[in-house]
């Protein structure tokens, strides 16, 4: 496959900026056409972006013979659907996170497309971010010696949508039945997969979940303690009760000569390096376009190229980790 030629099912606001554009942007791929169930939408997105054709329906999207790998950035319910109905057409697959409802899903979605023969990749863009390679780098040269523990604090207030009626309430991402879970599962999904990324499989993990609040049908604050299979020790918070005040989104990484400290979702925070020789900072914004970097190991890993850091196998990882920590598994 020497040029791929995506389609997208779902053009909604993670596609304005984050990920459609750069589909055009990198050699040898091209977005053609995008699918939204309102057919308005779907033209309107299609116009904006100059992308030639648009449909409501994602069959015709899938069957379409001038795509040949599809982006499926609907909510997480559908996940599991659309890659196997784009597996069966024999279409490449790049797949929103969380990749799917639960672990169990994601098996699902793995097994179609090996008997499919076709690839799967899934959006946890961060493995491919400057800023987190640069993580990457000082753990890989031995920045801060042997690492000898991790802390992970994402702390963030209610959004204003959190205090209307259960019926009323319109974020799909706190309806566990769409999302997989709450916040957590939006958000964690990104800081368990980079873990793995930066340190390896995680062998142990267990958590406490609770929906103390009780503005949604799911959890609002959990905790988690793990244990990689280097034998280093971990710790989870993740609390969306606080008030603005208290808002913390602070990853630690503690070796026996220094630590780095880093945002997962800010990236106006440096990469903090501190070790007894001073306080380094790494000053590495994200792209305009922050999936650009992965897409392009994606579109590499299609032609032949080099391999994509993020795959099926790897995103489960991050579904199974999610599902021990809140008793699923």
């Amino acid at each position: 496959m020497d040029q791929i030629k995506w389609g997208i099912i779902g053009c909604g606001d993670v596609t304005e900026i984050k990920s459609g554009p750069a589909f055009n942007k990198i050699d040898h791929s091209e977005l053609v056409a995008v699918m939204r169930r309102n057919v308005e939408k779907a033209e309107d997105h299609a116009k904006r972006h100059n992308v030639s054709r648009w449909y409501s329906d994602a069959d015709k999207l899938i069957n379409d013979s001038q795509v040949n790998a599809i982006y499926i950035a609907t909510p997480p319910d559908s996940h599991a659907h659309y890659t196997k109905k784009a597996a069966q057409a024999g279409k490449a697959v790049y797949v929103e996170k969380p990749m799917g409802l639960n672990h169990e899903e994601c098996l699902e979605m793995i097994s179609a497309c090996e008997e499919a023969g076709v690839p799967l990749f899934v959006a946890y863009y961060r493995r491919a971010l400057p800023y987190f390679l640069k993580v990457k780098e000082l753990l890989d040269n031995d920045a801060i010696g042997t690492v000898t523990s991790v802390s992970i604090e994402l702390i963030q207030p209610p959004k204003p949508d959190d205090f209307k009626s259960r019926e009323e309430h319109n974020n799909w991402r706190t309806k566990p039945e769409i999302s997989g879970g709450g916040y957590f599962h939006d958000l964690a999904s990104h800081q368990l997969d980079l873990m793995e990324f930066l340190l390896g499989p995680i062998k142990n993990i267990a958590g406490n979940s609770t929906n103390k609040m009780g503005w949604y049908n799911a959890s609002d604050v959990l905790s988690a303690s793990f244990l990689f299979e280097k034998d280093i020790p971990g710790l989870g918070l993740w609390n969306f009760t606080a008030q603005p005040d208290q808002k913390k989104d602070r990853t630690t990484i503690m070796g026996r000569d220094g630590s780095i400290i880093f945002s997962t979702f800010d990236d106006s925070k440096p990469v903090l390096l501190e070790t007894s020789s001073g306080k380094e900072e790494f000053d590495i914004p994200y792209p305009k376009h922050v999936q650009q970097p992965l897409i392009q190991t994606v579109v590499n890993d299609l032609r032949g190229v080099s391999e994509s850091p993020s795959t099926g196998e790897t995103g489960a990882q991050a579904n199974l980790l999610m599902d021990k920590i809140t008793g699923r598994e």
